[in-house]
């Protein structure tokens, strides 16, 4: 894991990495908990695909913990290294803000597809 900023690689420490980790973990008991909720009550197929929510935030979770980058923290031009969670320090250069966006948005897009995904397989699974 590294332990100092890197531009468009790594803007979290392993505080903030945990509680990505543990975001990803919510997430995915949420996703779990609410299909086996949605089969038992027998809910239509269409809200099943509320499960999009949770299984976002469980994609983004683990993403983030995995890659030691906060795709908040890198559109808001920011990092932390500190064991204190949410305080942050500014990333001066554009360039280095330019890059870290881009992470971003690959974070933000692959979560947002891998809901999807998991909306539609709920979707589709019998009841």
């Amino acid at each position: 894991m590294e332990d100092k900023y890197i531009p468009g690689v790594c803007n979290i420490g392993k505080s903030e990495t945990e509680r990505r980790k543990q975001a990803g973990w919510i997430g995915l008991v949420i996703t779990v908990l609410l299909y086996i909720l949605f089969v038992y009550l027998d809910v239509p197929r269409l809200l099943r695909l509320a499960i999009f929510i949770p299984a976002m935030m469980a994609a983004a979770g683990f993403l983030q913990a995995h890659m030691h980058f906060c795709a908040y923290f890198g559109m808001s031009g920011v990092f932390n290294f500190s064991k204190e969670i949410g305080k942050t320090d500014t990333v001066e250069q554009a360039e280095f803000r330019a890059m870290d966006r881009r992470k971003a948005w690959r974070i933000i897009i692959f979560s947002v597809v891998t809901g999807i995904v998991v909306a539609a397989i709920a979707y589709y699974l019998p009841a």
